[in-house]
């Protein structure tokens, strides 16, 4: 008698039950991401939290935390990268809304200095502040913040004319991140101008 039937339902309901772990685990990682960047909001710069303060944010255990990260660490590490992602994926549809290549770019200096905004800037400052803490060996894990970026005007500047846009994307990059951390670091919110000064900037480095 064949157990092929047998074996392809077990299959299946091991797939099932692989799935939902998959779902359920999922959903740990987020609110412990979620949790961590709340929890360090809070604490500011002046005190790092512990693993306590954030599983108990979360609403979870020790046990749950240290299954998905090895040490505190690792945590900030990925919500720098969850960061990133978000920043990326919200200065890209800022982008989308425009035109020509200046109103691009333009777009992308504004979504980039966004995140010294009221709203977001004592947890992006928090979060880079427990983020200096960490070691080099969990900091060369997460992805490039300038390089991801600088990635999304990299096609701009070769619609302007750049001999060598991808150089030139990446000189942007590190230049107006910089910005960011220096408005970040004083508690100052860039104006309008600073906005006019810094896209001028990005359009003059072009290689000719």
């Amino acid at each position: 008698m064949s157990t092929e039937p047998g074996d392809t339902l077990a299959s299946r309901i091991a797939a099932r039950s692989l799935a939902k772990r998959e779902a359920n685990y999922a959903n740990e990682v987020r609110r412990l991401l979620d949790a961590g960047r709340v929890v360090m909001g809070r604490s500011g710069t002046t005190a790092r939290p512990r693993v306590a303060d954030i599983v108990a944010e979360a609403g979870l255990s020790n046990e749950a935390f240290y299954r998905h990260f090895p040490s505190k660490d690792a945590l900030v590490a990925a919500i720098l990268e969850d960061g990133t992602e978000r920043l990326h994926s919200y200065v890209a549809h800022q982008m989308s809304k425009a035109s020509t290549a200046e109103a691009r770019l333009r777009r992308w200096v504004e979504g980039v200095l966004s995140q010294a905004d009221d709203e977001s800037a004592e947890t992006t400052r928090a979060v880079m502040w427990n983020a200096g803490s960490m070691g080099e060996e969990i900091m060369s894990s997460p992805p490039s913040v300038a390089g991801r970026l600088a990635a999304l005007v990299r096609d701009t500047y070769a619609e302007l004319g750049s001999a060598d846009p991808e150089f030139d994307a990446s000189l942007a990059a590190h230049a107006t991140i910089g910005k960011l951390s220096d408005y970040l670091w004083r508690q100052m919110r860039p104006t309008k101008s600073d906005v006019d000064r810094i896209t001028a900037f990005c359009l003059r480095i072009r290689t000719p």
